[in-house]
């Protein structure tokens, strides 16, 4: 049996992941974190970007698109609390780019009444699941 820890990753919608792994890598405020069993306990906010799993027995890692959240990490349990999360093979290239186009359109469309921040944090956030997809599929930029 492999040295594993458990992970719980789940947003306010459902559970998308819980079982056992070998490694977690996520986009943490200060930077990528890479956790394995035994890890030092840790509570960190972390970024829109990917949480990759490594599954005992599995050749392939599981992918989870979040939207940020928070990490806390125990010697035995990594749970992830997601704003919005999203299974890798749900991610949708397609959609996120028109929802990208939509929200850089209404930001230079000076007529529209619409909050910037908004719009500006709905286009990073857009560009991070880009990242993700493309993450995904092994593309480079």
């Amino acid at each position: 049996m492999a040295n594993t820890i458990h992970v719980d990753v789940v947003s306010a919608e459902e559970q998308i992941y819980s079982g056992p792994a070998e490694f977690v890598a996520l986009p943490g405020e200060m930077g990528e974190l890479g956790i394995l069993p035994g890890h030092t306990p840790l509570i960190t906010r972390i970024k829109p970007g990917a949480v990759r799993i490594k599954v005992p027995g599995e050749a392939e890692e599981n992918f989870v698109f979040v939207a940020g959240g928070i990490l806390e990490v125990q010697p035995h349990t990594v749970t992830v609390l997601a704003d919005t999360a999203i299974r890798g093979h749900d991610l949708d290239e397609a959609k996120v780019m028109e929802a990208k186009r939509q929200a850089e359109e209404a930001l230079t469309n000076r007529e529209s009444n619409i909050d910037y921040a908004v719009a500006q944090a709905e286009i990073a956030l857009m560009v991070a699941q880009l990242a993700a997809i493309r993450q995904l599929r092994g593309k480079k930029h």
